[in-house]
């Protein structure tokens, strides 16, 4: 019996989700379904240039997963580029990373992704200044060793 998969740890969340060759009928088209992790090891390696090593500490897997993850993205992308079919990104095995913040203070806390997404702080929850700022996530600064947050899991 193999192991269960585990969460890939995901900083970032796609604002476009679906693409399409141009100039072909939405019905006409096969679809190719790349998860939110492989989204994720697509921008870890590929735009933000890192080592497969740290594309790997950052999403809290293996090297040899990372690897794996990307490998099966490129493949998908090639597929969907070279053949006109659609891309969706959705779904997966995936947990999200916490937002973290800090005020003019210096007082800093984190908030969970899905509360963070929902609304723009303003104020810190412990001096009520208005000056706060949006910080890296822990372990998302380049040498960072954090572990990340383990709340907040999603899959499909």
């Amino acid at each position: 019996m193999p192991r269960p998969t585990k969460c890939r740890r995901v900083a970032f969340l796609p604002g476009v989700t679906y693409f399409k060759p141009a100039g072909i009928p939405l019905r006409a088209l096969e679809e190719v379904r790349l998860s939110i992790e492989e989204a994720e090891a697509i921008r870890l390696k590929d735009l933000e240039g890192l080592e497969q090593e740290e594309g790997a500490e950052k999403m809290n897997i293996s090297r040899p997963t990372f690897q794996r993850v990307l490998a099966s993205a490129r493949q998908k992308m090639a597929d969907a580029l070279l053949n006109g079919k659609a891309i969706r990104i959705e779904g997966g095995n995936f947990e999200m990373s916490p937002r973290r913040f800090r005020c003019a203070n210096s007082h800093e806390w984190e908030v969970p992704f899905d509360v963070a997404a929902q609304a723009t702080l303003q104020l810190c929850p412990v001096c009520n200044a208005p000056s706060v700022e949006p910080l890296l996530p822990a372990g998302f600064g380049r040498g960072g060793k954090g572990r990340g947050w383990r709340g907040g899991r999603h899959s499909s």
